[in-house]
């Protein structure tokens, strides 16, 4: 048994793996295509920031858009995971927002090059406290929301997902090995829009977590 404390995973963890175009109607939004198998990208742990810290703009972006999502964490490690097992493998949740600098990976996608600069880029993965598994019974229907300036923007549900968490596990597991600490985003509903220098972020899970976030720009 780890000596290491899974509720402050974000403090040793390795890896965030990321999902993209989970839910069909935010694929549509940006005009992508629906996936037939998931869209994987990383976040390094320098990504992470808590309640407290500001949400930097990165210099280079002016389009820096906001994406609510549940965030799962590995609680025990392994590889080509079976989906029958997998939820065996999962310690908690976390709220997460992926910043994602629009701008930048618009013209990414358009050079066919990778989306690091878009993504990855510090304070780029705002969390929540840690959820024990036992809060979250049926993590494919709960509701994420997420307001900006107390104005609603997202609103959606879990059970809208395209690939499972189960799948997820399986399938990233038998690509890139899962260790304790690891936390996967699972994608975000529609409504996703930019935010600026001084705009307030409020997001939750139901009644079980909120987490508010400010906007800043790296200076």
């Amino acid at each position: 048994m780890s000596a290491r404390n899974i509720a402050r995973f974000w403090e040793w963890g390795r890896k965030i793996i990321c999902v993209g175009r989970n839910y069909a109607d935010h694929a549509i939004e940006l005009k992508n295509a629906i996936p037939t198998e998931p869209v994987l990208f990383l976040k390094p742990p320098s990504a992470y920031i808590r309640e407290g810290s500001p949400i930097l703009v990165p210099y280079y972006s002016s389009n820096l858009h906001h994406e609510v999502e549940l965030g799962v964490v590995i609680g025990k490690g392994g590889t080509s995971i079976s989906q029958s097992s997998a939820m065996d493998h999962v310690a908690g949740y976390v709220l997460c927002l992926d910043m994602t600098a629009r701008d930048s990976q618009d013209e990414c996608k358009s050079k066919g090059l990778p989306w690091t600069l878009a993504k990855a880029f510090d304070t780029s993965c705002p969390i929540s406290d840690f959820i024990p598994k036992e809060k979250i019974p049926n993590p494919e229907s709960i509701n994420l929301w997420l307001k900006v300036n107390n104005i609603m923007r997202q609103n959606g549900n879990t059970s809208q997902m395209i690939f499972s968490i189960p799948y997820l596990i399986n399938y990233i597991s038998k690509i890139i090995s899962l260790e304790e600490g690891d936390l996967i985003l699972t994608g975000t509903p529609k409504g996703v829009s930019s935010v600026k220098e001084h705009d307030e972020l409020q997001a939750g899970i139901d009644d079980i977590v909120t987490m508010t976030f400010k906007v800043d720009r790296k200076s």
